[in-house]
Parts: structure tokens; sequence; C-alpha cells
């Protein structure tokens, strides 16, 4: 029972140990989930508001440019058509919205979803469709694809809404034509007025540095880029806050587990002075009584190790899935719990072990 009792303080220490890491690593993930989707490898690339001049188109292909800088993992752009929409061609006031034209690929990059319908692709975008921001849908009265707005002097086909899009109020507030129809419909010069870069986070400064030249090489200084989210700040804090706060609670756990086992041999020394005594009368040299106990601290803190890893992660995934957040479990966590529960059994066992060697057998024996 004695045995037991002990095995199940260190599993219960290494479980903690484990659980106060997991939790928290979780906890980070789904944070850095959220600030991940406020784009914080997300910039912004437009002609600078106003500089002075006339100032050549920038160049139409200034997103496939952009994803010639290594770090760059997406590029997309958007364009003013300079249009106006409305419901009916029989109002002549314009809604106050804007008409986008975009890129298939501009909602990956914005990580915005579809509310409905669908957005532009390689099929319709040179037809007379748009896709309505989440605002522009709202004004318009429209709820669902299917109904036609007039724009320019063509009628289009509301084909898609999307969902809120935090990262670009101003798509949200407007229609989006595609590339190939606006070309068609609109008399669009195809030169784009903005374009949408998601680099690699860690690289997000240096891409800052080039993008200017990459997108419009005749005028990088005119061009503005816009500065990472704050976001990316509170990230690499919390990122800091959080690698702090496991050190912490790791050695927390591991100075409990320890004293635990120390005060079980301990107790251990005290309650077998007879058996001690025994075995020295009966040629058991004073190496050997270290040795033994020694090695049950060790088989000791290895069993409630191995039962701790699995509580610690059975723990952990099961607060993670009751709080919806993405099961994150440090190998290194688990891995370190049991060498440590190793290391602390030695370090744990050697004083009782010393202290039962030095043990005469006439005094062990006349113990109580």
């Amino acid at each position: 029972m004695r045995a037991a009792l002990s095995a199940l303080g260190i599993s219960i220490g290494i479980a903690t140990m484990i659980v106060v890491v997991g939790i928290p690593a979780s906890s980070q993930q789904q944070l850095m989930n959220e600030l991940q989707a406020l784009g914080t490898n997300l910039l912004r690339a437009e002609v600078a508001p106003g500089t002075s001049g006339e100032l050549p188109p920038v160049p139409e292909n200034s997103p496939e440019m952009a994803k010639r800088i290594g770090p760059v993992r997406l590029a997309s752009a958007i364009a003013n058509a300079q249009s106006t929409v409305t419901r009916t061609d029989r109002v002549t006031d314009s809604s106050g919205l804007s008409v986008l034209v975009a890129k298939p690929d501009l909602l990956e990059v914005l990580n915005g979803k579809v509310h409905s319908g669908t957005f532009l692709n390689d099929a319709n975008s040179s037809f007379p469709t748009v896709v309505l921001g989440d605002k522009a849908a709202t004004r318009l009265g429209i709820t669902e694809p299917g109904p036609q707005v007039w724009i320019g002097k063509t009628w289009f086909t509301v084909v898609g809404i999307l969902d809120r899009l935090p990262l670009a109020p101003d798509v949200e507030r407007s229609v989006l034509v595609g590339w190939g129809a606006a070309k068609t419909h609109l008399n669009f010069s195809g030169h784009p007025t903005v374009v949408y870069v998601k680099a690699e986070e860690q690289a997000i400064d240096d891409v800052r540095g080039v993008l200017p030249a990459t997108v419009f090489p005749e005028s990088p200084g005119e061009i503005r880029v816009s500065r990472p989210s704050d976001a990316l700040a509170a990230k690499r804090l919390t990122e800091n806050t959080f690698s702090a706060l496991f050190l912490g609670l790791a050695g927390v756990a591991l100075l409990v587990g320890g004293v635990g086992v120390a005060n079980t041999m301990v107790i251990s020394v005290l309650e077998r002075k007879r058996e001690i005594g025994l075995r020295r009368a009966l040629g058991a040299t004073r190496g050997e009584i270290r040795g033994q106990f020694v090695t049950e601290s060790v088989a000791l803190c290895l069993l409630g190790g191995l039962s701790g890893a699995a509580l610690g992660v059975l723990g952990t995934a099961g607060y993670a899935a009751w709080r919806g957040w993405p099961t994150v479990i440090p190998m290194t966590a688990v891995f370190t719990g049991i060498g440590a529960a190793l290391l602390v059994g030695v370090l744990a066992g050697a004083y009782p072990a010393v202290r039962a060697s030095r043990l005469a057998p006439t005094e062990a024996l006349a113990a109580p």
C-alpha cells in the first residue's frame, strides 16, 4: 500500500506538470490562431495618397512579381473600377458603394469566407457577375445570391455574399467584379491599386522593406506599405510570456514531486529499521542496502512518471476538447517529465539510502 501510494503521489506530480504545461500550450495555440486571423502576416501595398505629379500605373503583374519574394506565400490585388452600382437602371443616384475589381485568390489572402453562394473564380470572372461584401449586401437589401445590380451600363448577377472581413473593411463595403468582366464591361485598364501580400511571419519586416521596389519598380518611393498588424507585437509578447510561464509551472511541479519522493523514502527508512537490521545481520553490506533503497526510489518514480504522463496527456486533451481549443501536447514536456522523475528518484533516494546503510544491525533490530 505504501509503495502504491508513493507511486500515486509521483504520478500526480508528473501529471500536474504535463497538465500545467499542456493546457496553457493549448490555450496559447488558440490565441495564436485568433491573432493569426487578425493578419499578423499580411501587408498592404498601395500608392501613397497625396503623391505629386503624374505617376505611371502600378504594373498589372505586380502580384506575380510580389510572389517572387522568397518568404511571400500568397499575393493578390484589387483595383477601383471607378464605377457606380445601384439596384435598378432607373435610379441615377449612387448607392455610395465602391466597385472593386478582384482576383480569384483575394479571399484566401484576406482570410475571408463566403456567407452564401460562391466567390469569383476562373469560370465566372469573365462574365458579368459580382460578389457583395457584407455591408454592401445589407445596403443593397440583398440577402441571397440571384438578384442583379446595375453597374455602369450593364446588369451584373450576384453570385455570392461574403462574411464579415475585418482585415479589409473597404472590401466589406464594396461590390467585387472579376478582372476579365471589368475589362470587357467597365473599361478597366487592368492595373491594380492595392496589392495584398501574405508572407512568413518571422520575415514580415524584411518583406515590407523590399515590397515597394518589387511591385512598383518605376517609383518605389511613392508606394506605402502598411505596417504589420499590432497583433503581431501582441503575439510575440504572448509567446515570450507563455514560455516563461511554462518553465515556472514545470519547475514548481517537479520540486513538489521531488519533495514528495524524498519524504516517502525517509519515512520508509524510519518504518523499516528492523528489516534493515535483519538484512545487515544476515550479511548484507552497506552498498547493498543503499542499492536497495535507491532502486526502490527509482522504480517508484518511473512507475509514477509513466502513469502520470498518461494522466497528464488525457487530462490536457479532455480539457482542451471541452473548451474547444486545439489540443497541444508538448512532447518535450512528456519526455522531460519521465526523465525528471527518474532523476528525482535518484536524488530523493540518495539521502535515505545512505542513512539506512549507516544503521548498525543491533540498533536497527532494537528499534520498535
